[in-house]
């Protein structure tokens, strides 16, 4: 962001790193003025005070807004202010979605008599293409080959047009497949910490910021860069120029102390602070790490912490700059120029952490010794469930309690074996969470040496994957000799993406997945991901387990979920001798010393010299040429979108919400994964039948993630997910509802289009958390698409709200301590909205809900377009609509 400050405080100044000379603001310069005493601010909300200053233009950041901020203090009241990233980070998931609405935007700017090229990044936006790649292939040499080559037959239309968009955008960069996971790429490669651009005949520093179209962008804060995942939507809006509007978030101070104990790793660090964190509450607010503890957590263990900040809801989670930092930029090969600023600036401006530095104010604290965290899991359907490892059996147990126990006789590949419930059936190291840590890794690879020489074999039951976020990986465990171990597990590559933790886990084999199915079967799987929500990691799987990748190792030794890990054998060896978990263990120091030496400076600078090249697939495909995007009708992956057809030049007015019905009744912490499914499509789904009807075979699906360029399969499969419960039809389960008021069973998206036709607006009527899980923007824009026009939770999770908003859907809570349950709402009622019409933030909203007795219930809400900016969003129709306006 160039340096257009209105510059009231007067901080503007200069900074020399070496031969070089950048222009800053100097947060000092507040405190001389007794605006500010900076000691006592979290680091967090130093970075986003530097960030006021910088972009202080009396539209969307004013003085007030800098003294607001730079005299924070716990319990200060609320205020909203506008924070700019520095630039924006997407992966193919949702990236693609993005670029087709910057396309469709280029299109109506057209039309409507704008220029289409001011449509165009402002500030840098890399795209990472990870999350498409499936594990079709597993447990041979072949699988990545294999897996890679499927990946391009299904995607091929959307790298086109991934393509083309490198070409027609400026500051648009993308890393084509197979080469690894946004995060991890952005933790390694991406991430500046400080920003040095130029500016006329000048440079710039400021600190790095980043929103990304994944929640999981938090990671890249264990590097002190600011920043989280935001919808597509928000992130479409800061490419284009529109500032986050927020407000001043309540920081919580997390302090650290000790060290890890013996057994213990940055996995089960990270599960026992997500359940810390979600007991305490802190969703919409930052997490700060401060205390001693810091100094012994590496980067990559930091990052783990980071990665999980959805999980334990808050908005950061946030680690300082200090000397491991440093550390970091220097072994993962960044500029000595590079880090030279990231010293002097952090240093200049206090930013930069030591064990020494007064720990700042912050509106609450929570503290853990790190020697106190012991080996975990956490399961069986939320990653805030942490179990202790001694306790996983007992804790299983409780699981399957009350089914019967049936054990079905299977033979798959050779193998005679028996199945029943509690068998794991999947085991995968997988996601940046952890694939991102030297440590966890080889750990994995040390334990796999060790149980391969004790005779140990993987159950025969098992689908095994490694799947790593980074090439490097691959590169450190062969450097470590521990990769033939791995494979004589079936722990072979079989991508560098997301894959099963994103629920890209691929088919089970058909016998097991019969055996499963057709018995009903609890089957188990174990992975190293951050999400393990009920119906994402497999569509026959109903238990999963977060664990680190050494542990992942361990559950496919043993096979079992009911099984005490560290008081029952996983095997006996060829004496038949039993081996204990135990024995197989890696030390701290056998860790360290592979780490030592397996792990250096020039695996980075090798594998990111090439970053953005891609292999021969992605360097032959034929490249869409021109500024605007040439649609291909036929096409079942690129679609243009509805969303500006018949927009006119000025919004309409406000209106309230009339004659509205429901559509869905839904419980509490039901995910984006349940409103907008990135899995597997059902042939008999609304979403298969379009495809079917569209000439493309099932075994051609792809992914719901694969087709969010097409708004044709994501609104019909929004609200399709299998393990979806609509209240509204109770008994069922999956994508149905009941159409009022004849009270006909049908799918959710054959109902809406017959609502739709008799011109009846919706609502979705929801418990706590609603919309927890990933950024996922269709979500919200499926649910406008089917024409939801509000939903009425008890609570939102940040991201989905936003969203909403966004799309032009009102989120309305119910007041404290009242749900659908204490109004006694059955959802077969009339609904008429009042107060929209003068919408304000937060404003009380009247609901008259009138059932077929003519009886009416009157209750309030709040409205959840919590900024004068979201009202804007709103009264546009949408934060696009509203951008698009502005181009005109």
């Amino acid at each position: 962001m160039a340096i257009n400050a209105g510059n009231s405080f007067r901080t503007r100044d200069k900074l020399s790193v070496g031969a070089q000379t950048f222009d800053i603001h100097r947060l000092e310069f507040l405190e001389k003025q007794g605006v500010s005493d900076l000691a006592k601010l979290p680091f967090s909300l130093r970075i986003l005070l530097e960030n006021l200053l910088r972009c202080e233009d009396g539209r969307f950041v004013h003085s007030e807004d800098i003294r607001a901020l730079a005299g924070w203090r716990p319990g200060a009241p609320e205020k909203e202010i506008a924070f700019m990233p520095a630039r924006v980070l997407l992966q193919d998931f949702t990236g693609v979605p993005a670029i087709v609405d910057l396309a469709t935007m280029r299109e109506a700017v057209q039309r409507m008599g704008g220029n289409p090229k001011r449509i165009n990044p402002l500030f840098p936006a890399e795209l990472v293409i990870d999350h498409s790649v499936q594990v079709d292939n597993f447990g041979s040499v072949n699988a990545f080959g294999l897996n890679a080559e499927l990946e391009f037959q299904r995607n091929v239309e959307r790298y086109a047009f991934l393509r083309w968009g490198q070409t027609a955008f400026q500051n648009f960069r993308v890393v084509p497949p197979d080469t690894g996971i946004c995060h991890q790429v952005n933790l390694e490669y991406l991430a500046r910490v400080v920003c040095a651009m130029p500016y006329g005949n000048r440079f710039e520093a400021y600190p790095d910021s980043v929103v990304g179209t994944d929640s999981h962008t938090t990671m890249v804060n264990a590097l002190g860069v600011f920043g989280w995942g935001v919808g597509g939507i928000e992130a479409e809006a800061a490419m284009l120029g529109q500032p986050s509007s927020m407000l001043i978030p309540e920081v919580v101070g997390f302090r650290l102390h000790g060290r890890l104990s013996e057994g213990a790793t940055a996995t089960d660090l990270v599960l026992t602070v997500t359940e810390m964190l979600r007991k305490k509450g802190v969703v919409g607010k930052f997490v700060e790490f401060y205390g001693s503890g810091l100094s012994t957590l590496s980067v990559p263990d930091r990052a783990t912490i980071a990665n999980m900040a959805p999980e334990y809801g808050a908005t950061m989670g946030f680690f300082p700059v200090d000397a491991e930092t440093l550390a970091y930029l220097q072994f993962t090969a960044r500029s000595a120029e590079q880090i030279a600023l990231v010293e002097a600036y952090c240093k200049e401006q206090m930013l930069f952490r030591t064990d020494q530095t007064p720990a700042p104010l912050f509106n609450d604290t929570l503290e853990l010794d790190l020697g106190t965290v012991e080996p975990t899991v956490a399961g069986p359907k939320r990653p805030q469930d942490r179990v202790a490892l001694r306790q996983a059996k007992s804790s299983f147990t409780k699981v399957v309690e009350g089914t019967p126990a049936k054990r079905v006789a299977v033979r798959n590949n050779g193998d005679s074996f028996d199945l029943s419930s509690g068998a794991v059936v999947i085991a995968a190291i997988t996601s940046c969470t952890n694939t991102s840590n030297p440590s966890l890794m080889l750990g994995a690879g040390l334990l796999a040496k060790k149980a391969v020489e004790r005779g140990l074999h993987v159950k025969p039951w098992v689908k095994t994957s490694l799947a790593p976020g980074s090439k490097v990986v691959t590169d450190y465990l062969q450097a470590a000799g521990l990769t033939p171990y791995l494979e004589k597990l079936n722990f072979h590559l079989v991508g560098y993406g997301c894959t099963t933790c994103i629920g890209n886990s691929g088919p089970l084999p058909d016998a097991i997945g019969a055996a499963i199915k057709d018995n009903n079967l609890i089957a188990v799987a174990v992975l190293s991901g951050n999400r393990n929500f009920e119906g994402r990691i497999h569509p026959l799987v109903r238990a999963n387990y977060l664990a680190s990748p050494p542990l992942v190792v361990a559950y496919a030794l043993a096979g079992r979920m009911d099984m005490d890990l560290t008081t029952e054998s996983l095997g006996n060896d060829p004496a038949g001798k039993p081996v204990y978990l135990k024995d197989i263990w890696p030390t701290p120091q056998e860790i360290e010393s592979a780490v030592r030496s397996s792990v250096s400076t020039s695996q980075y600078s090798k594998q990111y010299s090439e970053v953005f090249e891609g292999d021969a697939h992605w360097k032959s495909m034929p490249v869409p040429k021109g500024d605007i995007y040439q649609w291909d009708p036929k096409s079942t992956y690129i679609k243009l979108p509805p969303f500006f057809d018949n927009m006119p030049k000025t919004p309409p007015a406000l209106a309230d919400i009339h004659g509205a019905k429901v559509l869905a009744i839904l419980g509490d912490s039901v995910t984006t994964d349940h409103i907008s499914p990135a899995g597997s499509i059902p042939v008999d789904s609304p979403a298969g039948k379009y495809l079917i009807a569209n000439g493309v075979k099932p075994h051609e699906f792809n992914s719901y993630g694969a087709r969010r360029g097409n708004h044709e399969v994501m609104m019909r499969g929004t609200f399709a997910n299998i393990r979806l419960r609509n209240q509204l039809a109770p008994g069922t389960e999956g994508g149905w509802t009941l159409f009022l008021p004849e009270g006909e069973k049908m799918s959710i998206y054959d109902a809406a289009v017959k609502y739709r036709e008799a011109g009846v607006p919706l609502v979705v009527l929801a418990g706590k958390e609603y919309g927890s899980g990933s950024s996922r923007d269709w979500a919200a824009k499926g649910t406008r698409l089917l024409g939801v026009r509000a939903v009425i939770a008890e609570s939102y999770e940040r991201i989905h709200r936003s969203n909403l908003v966004g799309m032009g859907v009102l989120p309305l809570e119910f007041k404290h301590g009242e749900n659908r349950e204490t109004l006694g709402l059955s959802g077969h009622e009339v609904f008429e909205i009042e107060g929209v019409a003068s919408l304000a933030p937060k404003k009380p909203i009247t609901v008259h809900a009138k059932s077929a007795d003519g009886r009416v219930k009157t209750f309030s809400v709040v409205a959840r377009a919590d900024t004068p900016e979201e009202v804007s969003y709103y009264h546009h129709g949408g934060i696009l609509q509203y951008v698009l306006r502005q181009m005109l």
